[in-house]
């Protein structure tokens, strides 16, 4: 049977968006794999699946482009999000995900903000290999790490154009010290509400964009003390709000539009 899908982006942080309420989940780590191939499936940096949820407007799933799953995803959610208050013609939705109930709120200029739960520095829940100060890892440049749901690692530069992302990031991505691997920023402070972030993403490459990233981003960056609590991150594709008090939830910001919607077909389903 045919799968219909929503392609979306957040400032060209592209997903997919498949509404499987009241169906099975048909999406499995092959299907992932084959949807996220841009020259033979449909393509995107991540895909979250729309399930029934008794205690929620709806329950996310979320896929990489390579089939890996992963509990959060910033710009996927706000993409689920904008579909469900659109379709109940709604302002706020709660969104059940493996990271817990993240509840979303449509802002009076159409952005949609996200509560996406408090940072985790532990290094037991990032996960790091060893246990150690997070705040400072052992590794050149002394990056400092968090959990967003996923892992971030974030390295802070004077010059952005000059790092080598597609050298560095995959290199940190795999090393020893993150068992389940890791997202990779690389981010030039602009002033203490402004910085310019670039990403190597854990099983994605590099983004134009990522909603988790510039959570854990300005989030680390608060930590260090370079940062006010509300701040602009400014990536490729454009920018986000990212708002922590160093307490307690942190609060995404941005927009979101859908691109397209179709219909996958059976040659793609039973490839």
């Amino acid at each position: 049977m045919p799968l219909s899908f929503y392609k979306m982006h957040a400032n060209g942080d592209d997903f997919v968006i498949v509404d499987s309420r009241k169906s099975p989940n048909p999406v499995t780590s092959q299907l992932a794999r084959r949807m996220g191939d841009r020259n033979r499936g449909v393509g995107f940096n991540q895909l979250a699946v729309v399930l029934d949820c008794d205690d929620a407007d709806a329950r996310l799933i979320f896929w990489n482009a390579d089939g890996s799953t992963l509990q959060t995803c910033g710009s996927a959610t706000r993409g689920a999000a904008d579909m469900l208050m659109r379709e109940s013609n709604r302002t706020s939705v709660a969104l059940r995900t493996d990271r817990g109930l993240l509840n979303c709120e449509r802002t009076s200029t159409g952005a949609i903000s996200v509560n996406m739960g408090q940072p985790l520095f532990d290094w037991t829940d990032i996960p790091l290999a060893l246990e150690m100060d997070t705040s400072v890892l052992p590794l050149t440049g002394s990056p400092i790490a968090c959990s967003m749901g996923n892992p971030h690692c974030t390295y802070f530069v004077d010059d952005l154009t000059a790092v080598e992302i597609a050298t560095i990031g995959p290199a940190i991505e795999t090393d020893a010290l993150f068992p389940r691997r890791t997202n990779v920023h690389f981010v030039q402070v602009i002033d203490r509400q402004h910085i310019r972030l670039r990403i190597w993403e854990r099983g994605g490459g590099i983004p134009l964009g990522s909603g988790s990233c510039s959570c854990g981003a300005a989030v680390n960056g608060i930590r260090r003390g370079l940062l006010d609590n509300c701040v602009e991150v400014e990536c490729d594709g454009g920018t986000v709000t990212v708002q922590w008090d160093g307490v307690g939830p942190v609060f995404l910001t941005g927009p979101v539009k859908t691109t397209f919607s179709g219909v996958i077909t059976d040659s793609l389903l039973k490839a």
